[in-house]
Order: C-alpha cells, then structure tokens, then sequence
C-alpha cells in the first residue's frame, strides 16, 4: 500500500529522526504531542502536529485510541512508532491495521509471537538457533547456579534477577513476578542459566512483504548497566570469525521462520565462544545509526519502503560493512549517585562539532520525570575502533550541558578507559568492583581550576569590558595560542575566543562570582572568593585576602604590623602567565601572612589578613 503522509506517534529524537527521513522520502510528516511537549523540536520540526491529551504526558503517548483519532483527523495513512511507548505493543499494530492504515513495523501476529520471551525460545529452538538451558521453577538443579530469573513478557531489565545460590531463588521468583506483574500486566518468569561474563551482541535484521531477509551485520551492546546499554558499537570487536557466521546465519533463519518483515534485532550472549539467543526486539532500536555508520545505509528510509510494499533495496552480497562506530547515550542522570534520573533545564547545551548528533532536547528546554531522561545520542566513526574511540573522547570534550546534570563526565570516562579500549568490558563489568573508579565523583583536576580562574579573571579585568570582546582573545605578556573555548555569557550568547596557553575548557559561562565550565565531559562550578566584593568577602572573612586562582606569588611586600591603606598593593599572584595584585580592601594593619614569595598556593588559600583600623589599635 502506497501512503504520502506519516504520522510518527512519538517524541525526542526518534521523532526528529524519521521526521527527516519522512522529508527526504517526500513524505508528509505529522507529529502528535501531550500538553507538556506542545513547543517541542519534533512538534515544531514536523510538516504537521496534533494534540493528543493532557498530562500526566505518559499516558497521551501510550493512548492507541487517541493516537488513531490524531491519524484520521490529520488524514495520515500511516504510523511510524519509533521505539518505546507503542512500539511493540501488539495491540496498537492491529489498532492501526484495523483502521484501514499503514504500521510501519512487523505485523502484529510476529510481534505477539517474538514479544514473548518464552514464545521466541521456541521459535528459535525450531530455527536451529542456539539457546541457553532452561529450568522448571521446581526443578533447577542444584550445580545450575548462577541462574537467571526474568520476566517472559517484557524486556528492559524489568522482572531480571541473578540468582546466586539456591536459598535466594524464592525470593527473587517472588520479587520479579511481582515486577513483572506490575510492568507487563503478566507475571510469568523464565528460569535460564546465567552467563558470566558474556557480551551483548546483537545483529540487525531486515524483511519484507516478499520474503527476503538480509542481516546488516552486529553491534556490541556490552557497556551495560543494570541491563541497561550505555554505550554501543559496531561491528563487535575482536568477535570469533565462526561465532560471527553463526550470529548472522541464526538471526537470518529466525526471521524467516517467523516471517519477519521490517526492521528488527535479534541479541545474544556472547561468552567462551559460543553464542546464545536472549530475545527478540520487534522495532527499530536506539543504537540503529552505528549500523547505519558502517553500512552507508539508512535505515528509516528502508523502513518505509517496506512498509510501502516494496522489495529489500538490497541482497545480502550487496551490503557492506566498513570501517567502526561508536554511540553514547546522553542522559539526564547522576552516575555518581547510583544513576538517579535529573529533573530541570540546561541554559547552555553544546553539542559537538564533528559528530553525529541524534536529540530532541535544546537549552530551556525543561527535562522532567514523565519520560525517559535521554537527552541525545552521539556517533561517531573512524578507520578502525581505535579511530573510532579517539573521536568520541574527543566528541565528549565538545560537549557541555550547563545547569543540569548529566552522564557526559561518566560517558568520557568510560570511553577513554584502557578496559573500553581494550574490550574487556563485558555486560556485568560495570556493575562489578572494577568499574567503582569510574562510578566515583572524580576531583576538580588542576586544569580546570586554572583554566576556571584564568577566564574568571580575566573577565574581571579591564575598564567595563571583558578580554573576550575581542575577535582574538586576549594578551598577558605575549600574544595568544588559539585555543578551542567557548564563552557563553549570561544571555546564553556564544563566544569563540582565543586566550593565552593551553587551555582545556570547552565551553565556560563566566559571572561575577565564578565559573561554570566543561571539562572532559564533567561540568564544574567553581566559585571565586573576591577580596574586593564585600559578598565574598562574607564567605572568606572580611580581612582576608586569598589567593583567586592556583598559582605562584611572585611577590608579597606586606609584613605583620605593616600599616596599609585601601587599594594598597600587598602582593600578586601569577599563574599561567597572568599576574593578579593582591590589594588592601581598606585602611588598617596587616595582623597575618601565610605565604612566601616563589610559593605555590592553591585556590582560596589565605594569604594576607588586613584588621580594619578601628580594630587594630
């Protein structure tokens, strides 16, 4: 059935990314939208938008009624479901085939039969595809352990528990049903051996109406947490060439046994060179663009030529895969705070120049707990994997989201680890001690501090106007090195400067009383105590003078009992080639000294105490 119109009944970035592909296709896109997402970027982005309900914002986009409705009224012919909310939900694939439109997805009988677990066992054990031993809830021998309880109706990591030793089996059997229960409205569970130590590969597949199936090579899903991916690749590193043959063979011939058509995923375990089927995703999956990266293909646009009738634009010896890709998942989340989702608004959000960049989210944009806290997707690509990792560190140093919290630090952390390097990190590696470096709140590394103070300083100097207004930045004693930093002010205006040395900020937001910058990914803040402004001076005491920035005095010429006046020069401090003077904020005596010429002080450290004269009789 041929259709010119699409409604995508979903929001974020999936949203914006068919919404694109609809306009490259010549295709008419229609967005809907909760009362929360009324000026979104997918509504605004859209040829045509529809509003669906109020909030709670959930329920709108899990309404099937309402979503059709929307379809008929803005006469739609077709519904893309993205992926989460509907988009393997069985019941809306019928809902939509019903009315006479077009899903653009797999048929509702394959998604009833794959989104099961238990049912997908089966119908891979009849394809040949290999599986992991399953055990009756009464009857799990006693040297199986560890085992895996889950939830046969869902995915997600919902209703999943390892089982260790007998004596927890009871507990967590009641626990996951009632997980399950509670998520899927269906507590049945399955019991399999857990692998230890395996990896999450997965391999893409695609049908059509006619009854071809090709495979578009694997992805490894690994960097996991909590049954939750984090970071993703393609092709799997250093995978066995045999296991390799069998992961894509398997995957072909359950695909064809079900009758599968559009696109889906089948996952794995990987683990002491044998593969095992895990389950069967029913949809396009977030991790889709590094497939796209190294195949040269999109997706999205194969998606709705199937669902228009048409045959695979491609045989299985015409697609390719080249070179390597690596996605991280931005979240509003704190990942030193065991993950807790973030609730507010970014007033800066720099994405990085270079990548892929895959979001729905903008600064002022409000992140709120009604949905999931994924803010973008970044991809990058290189020659090979390491070329490709070097990209997304270096992708994670352009990226800075101010004012709220975020995994970007976490996400750089782990890319730049020699563990990710080396591929060592397996699906339960991040939920084990040799992960806890990364899961710990890393210090303001010295480079930050100066590079805070340098831009703090600077912007307070001058008549008025700041070292930034300039086109190329600033001199203190020499002329600038370009370096990569970006000044935001406080009107969210961005400015590309130049400033003096190395200087590792990305993106910085510089006020009177500070600096908010990005450095590797993590977002510091980083007050400066100003012994002229009689607020700081709250803080540090109002006769202390502290150093404010980390650096070298280079010179003190005040002496305990020396007499001064206000704005007196008492001494300067000097860090990476700027001089500060140290000035008395009014009349009176200097009562303490703490540091000597040549020292090195750190940020806040007290230098010269001056007592009023009044107190100093």
């Amino acid at each position: 059935m041929t259709f010119s119109s699409v409604l995508i009944a979903n929001r974020g970035e999936i949203a914006l990314r068919v919404i694109r592909a609809c306009r490259e296709a010549g295709l008419r896109s229609i967005a809907v939208h909760s009362d929360a997402d009324a000026d979104a970027p997918h509504v605004r982005a859209a040829d045509a938008a529809v509003h669906i309900g109020p909030t709670p914002a959930t329920e709108s986009y899990l309404d099937i009624d309402r979503v059709i409705d929307a379809a008929r009224s803005s006469g739609a012919e077709a519904i893309h479901p993205g992926y989460g909310f509907l988009s393997e939900r069985a019941a809306f694939a019928r809902a939509v085939r019903d009315a006479g439109l077009v899903f653009i997805g797999p048929t509702p009988e394959v998604m009833e039969a794959m989104g099961r677990k238990d049912h997908a066992r089966e119908i891979a054990e009849r394809a040949g595809v290999p599986v992991t031993p399953r055990f009756d809830e009464d009857a799990v021998p006693a040297d199986a352990y560890p085992v895996l309880v889950k939830a046969a109706a869902g995915g997600g990591g919902k209703g999943m528990h390892v089982v260790r030793s007998a004596d927890q089996l009871a507990e967590a059997l009641t626990t996951a049903r009632r997980e399950a229960a509670a998520a899927f409205g269906d507590d049945t569970l399955l019991i399999e051996r857990y692998v230890e130590h395996g990896r999450h590969v997965e391999v893409q597949v695609f049908g059509d109406t006619q009854g071809h199936v090709v495979h578009l090579f694997e992805r490894d899903c690994s960097a996991q947490r909590r049954h939750q991916k984090v970071v993703e690749e393609a092709p799997a590193p250093g995978l066995d060439p045999e296991v390799r043959r069998t992961l894509h063979e398997s995957s072909v011939a359950l695909c064809r046994e079900v009758g599968y058509t559009s696109a889906g995923t089948v996952e794995f375990l990987v683990a002491d060179g044998e593969a095992y089927f895990l389950e069967m995703n029913t949809r396009l999956q977030v991790e889709h663009p590094v497939t796209e990266e190294v195949t040269g293909l999109d997706l999205v646009q194969w998606q709705l030529a199937v669902a228009a009738g048409e045959p695979l634009p491609l045989e299985q010896d015409e697609i390719r895969c080249e070179g390597h890709a690596v996605e991280v998942r931005v979240y509003a989340e704190d990942p030193y705070a065991g993950f807790v989702p973030q609730a507010g608004t970014a007033d800066v959000v720099v994405w990085p120049a270079g990548a892929r960049v895959e979001s729905g989210y903008e600064a002022g944009q409000a992140v709120t707990t009604a949905y999931d806290p994924m803010l973008a997707k970044i991809i990058v690509s290189g020659a090979d994997r390491e070329s490709a990792r070097a990209a997304m560190v270096e992708a994670l140093d352009g990226t800075a989201v101010l004012g709220l919290t975020t995994n970007v630090g976490f996400l750089r952390r782990l890319v730049a680890s020699d563990e990710f390097a080396a591929g060592a990190v397996d699906t339960s590696w991040l939920d084990g001690p040799a992960a806890e470096q990364l899961l710990t709140r890393p210090a303001t590394p010295d480079e930050a501090w100066q590079a805070a103070a340098r831009l703090w300083v600077g912007a307070q100097s001058g008549d008025g106007a700041t070292p930034f207004s300039t086109s190329d930045g600033w001199r203190v004693a020499g002329s600038p090195v370009p370096a990569a930093v970006t000044l935001v002010d406080a009107t969210g205006e961005r400015t590309r400067v130049s400033v003096d040395g190395p200087a590792p900020a990305t993106v910085a937001r510089v006020d009177r009383r500070g600096v908010t910058l990005a450095w590797q990914g993590q977002t510091w803040r980083l007050d400066v105590p100003d012994p002229m402004d009689p607020r700081a001076r709250e803080v540090a005491g109002d006769a202390d003078l502290v150093s404010p920035m980390p650096g070298t005095v280079i010179a003190l010429v005040a002496a305990v009992g020396d007499r001064v006046v206000a704005g007196q020069r008492l001494g300067a401090v000097e860090a990476m080639k700027m001089e500060l003077a140290l000035t008395a904020p009014y009349d009176g005596v200097v009562s303490f000294v703490g540091a000597q010429v040549g020292e090195q002080v750190p940020m806040g450290h007290l230098l010269v105490t001056v007592e009023p004269a009044g107190d100093a009789a």
